[in-house]
């Protein structure tokens, strides 16, 4: 039987793939398009997410030999809270030169109904947040959020990472289809909320 794959490398760097379930169903999302990254499954047969599995895969990856681990898979990570922070305070302990990073809907304290990102602080380095586009309407019609109030919500998460010290990029995906996204509202909006702007130019393979 094959076991779960939850962590992979791409480009150099480690990323741990800890759950499928999203809040999010972005058109563009390369979970509708392929089952793997760089020939890893990242398809969970159950969302009981084994911590001392994924300990152990990634040791297997001789993690001391790279500098930036990223949680992020076929899903939203943050869904899996607990599971993620005792990954990440075990990375930490056990490599504390390594960074830690999250890619994120930015919608983790709407999921939990509280503030989370006081928990992240001291064992995330980096969020990368999907912003996705300059106005709530374009932003439901391309992430197509399952949450109310998801694009509020996303900001507000921003906010909440750049004031306890995280290093907070948010994302915008362009040339997908015929999406008006504006590249220069987005990126002073992302501004103007403290973050640093990053464009992510739509390929089809998602990578």
């Amino acid at each position: 039987m094959n076991k779960n794959v939850y962590v992979y490398v791409l480009e150099g760097k480690i990323y741990i793939n800890l759950t499928n379930l999203c809040t999010n169903n972005c058109v563009f999302c390369i979970r509708d398009i392929k089952d793997d990254v760089v020939g890893a499954n990242l398809r969970l047969d159950s969302e009981v997410v084994n911590v001392d599995e994924v300990k152990k895969q990634l040791l297997e990856f001789n993690p001391e030999n790279y500098h930036e681990i990223i949680f992020c898979g076929y899903g939203e990570p943050i869904i899996k809270l607990d599971e993620l922070k005792e990954v990440a305070k075990f990375i930490k302990e056990k490599y504390p030169h390594i960074k830690t990073r999250i890619n994120t809907n930015g919608q983790g304290c709407l999921i939990h109904k509280r503030n989370i990102v006081p928990e992240l602080a001291g064992i995330i380095d980096t969020v990368s947040v999907s912003f996705n586009a300059q106005t709530e309407d374009l932003y439901n019609d391309i992430s197509q959020p399952k949450l109310r109030g998801a694009y509020q919500a996303m900001q507000d998460f921003i906010v909440d990472c750049v004031e306890n010290g995280i290093e907070t990029y948010a994302t915008i995906v362009t040339g997908y289809k015929d999406y008006k996204v504006d590249k220069d509202k987005c990126k002073y909006m992302i501004e103007t909320l403290g973050a640093k702007f990053r464009e992510r130019p739509w390929i089809e393979n998602g990578y």
